[in-house]
């Protein structure tokens, strides 16, 4: 059977460059895991991750999915490897195809953890950001199976229907060796099936990406949302494939995984329905975001600025109060009568006078006698009564009583002068 109009399968899926091999199959699996990683680490920014995170991740998450890929393919069509055919070595052959997507997705996922454990981050939140690169991902990867003529379905005459080479053609056993199966010996078209696969994957991409935006999934919902989609698609392009896979209860065994795994999936997402709190997704660089150290707290830098200025006012308040006593004297005192007077007095055997110590050394100042003026034949005359008015204090005798005291700064000049014109003793002002 030979349709007018159909997709032509390539000729070759590998180029020599010398000993080596260049492969489409692999080239496509990179290429998918870049754009996942790409992708992944743009959504994995706007959560407020640190960049890097998916990639360093990744390093732990595509050699574990690799691995389980391939393993999964191996157990589940073990007949090709082990069985009494079947060739040991040709399952380390990943070459020529043969990754089994549940498999990737479990032994990725525990690469996964460890790379978040390394981190310190929460896996759930980088699933979330990885689920949309994933899908990406795998429509991308899909096309590996074009380029090894495999992963098609049942005959079609359409226009989309596959060419398959008749080498490439199934076969009566999982052996590349055993003969052609003679139902489809003759046929040369096919469902495409790596491309309604490939097709849909996109299709999920776009699903997952509005769903979050339009409701914001978080802790997981996303990668759920992923992994549910996924299989639906999955369940009916795995019923349209012929080629020898393992049935049980009349279904494919991939079709009962995909119920299982929707099952699962859907069930998370209503048990994490009304999950709100904050994702841990790393710690927030110290730097701004034009590369600058981050400035202090602003009630810490206020109080800063408080302290210092308390500081400052109390150095200044101390350099008043030892400036006052020199930069404002007392107008009542003579630049040089002050000392003589003292003299005189303290050699009349009156108490000794003493010169007024700046006001920041005193303790605390003595009272102010009642009256400046001296009472006449009160206690406290001088022993002579001499008169010692006189402007000229050095001519005073000796004996003679002082005219002061000294105890207070106003009884200097009203109370000497006023006992001396009257001849009368001057009463001390203690």
């Amino acid at each position: 059977m030979q349709p007018l109009a159909s997709i032509p399968s390539p000729s070759q899926g590998v180029w020599h460059l010398g000993p080596l091999p260049i492969r489409a199959y692999a080239i496509m699996i990179i290429l998918g895991i870049v754009v996942a990683v790409w992708l992944g680490e743009r959504r994995w920014a706007a959560k407020g991750g640190t960049p890097g995170v998916i990639v360093d991740v990744a390093v732990w998450a595509v050699p574990f999915g690799l691995v389980g890929g391939r393993l999964y393919h191996v157990i589940t069509d073990y007949q090709r490897y082990f069985g009494d055919d079947g060739d040991p070595v040709r399952a380390l052959k990943i070459w020529e195809g043969g990754l089994g997507i549940w498999g990737a997705v479990l032994l990725g996922a525990v690469g996964a953890v460890i790379g978040c454990r390394r981190r310190g981050i929460s896996v759930l939140a980088l699933g979330d950001a990885v689920a949309p690169g994933i899908a990406l991902g795998q429509a991308i990867g899909r096309w590996g199976n074009y380029w090894n003529q495999e992963l098609y379905g049942r005959p079609l005459d359409a226009f989309w229907a596959l060419e398959i080479d008749r080498d490439q053609r199934p076969r009566l056993s999982g052996d590349g060796l055993a003969p052609l199966d003679p139902k489809y010996a003759d046929v040369a078209t096919y469902h495409p099936a790596f491309l309604y696969e490939s097709l849909w994957c996109v299709g999920v991409t776009i699903l997952v990406i509005w769903a979050d935006r339009r409701y914001g999934l978080t802790h997981g919902r996303a990668f759920a949302l992923y992994v549910a989609a996924y299989t639906v698609g999955r369940f009916w392009i795995e019923a349209l494939r012929i080629d020898d896979a393992h049935h049980f209860l009349g279904m494919r065994l991939n079709d009962w995984t995909s119920i299982v795994v929707f099952l699962g999936a859907v069930a998370y997402l209503y048990l994490a329905r009304g999950k709100t709190g904050v994702e841990n997704v790393g710690q927030v660089p110290a730097d701004g975001p034009s590369g600058t150290a981050a400035g202090p707290e602003p009630e810490k830098a206020e109080k800063d600025q408080d302290d210092e200025g308390g500081q400052e006012g109390e150095e200044a308040g101390k350099d008043e109060a030892e400036q006052e006593p020199f930069e404002k004297p007392d107008p009542d005192e003579t630049e040089t009568e002050r000392p003589e007077a003292q003299q005189a007095g303290a050699g009349a055997g009156e108490p000794e006078a003493t010169e007024p110590e700046p006001k920041a050394a005193l303790p605390e100042p003595e009272p102010e006698p009642e009256s400046a003026q001296p009472e006449p034949g009160g206690p406290g005359e001088s022993e002579t009564g001499a008169a010692v008015g006189t402007e000229d204090e050095d001519a005073a005798p000796e004996g003679t009583a002082g005219s002061r005291t000294g105890d207070d700064e106003g009884d200097d000049a009203p109370g000497a002068s006023g006992g001396a014109g009257k001849g009368e003793p001057v009463k001390d002002g203690k």
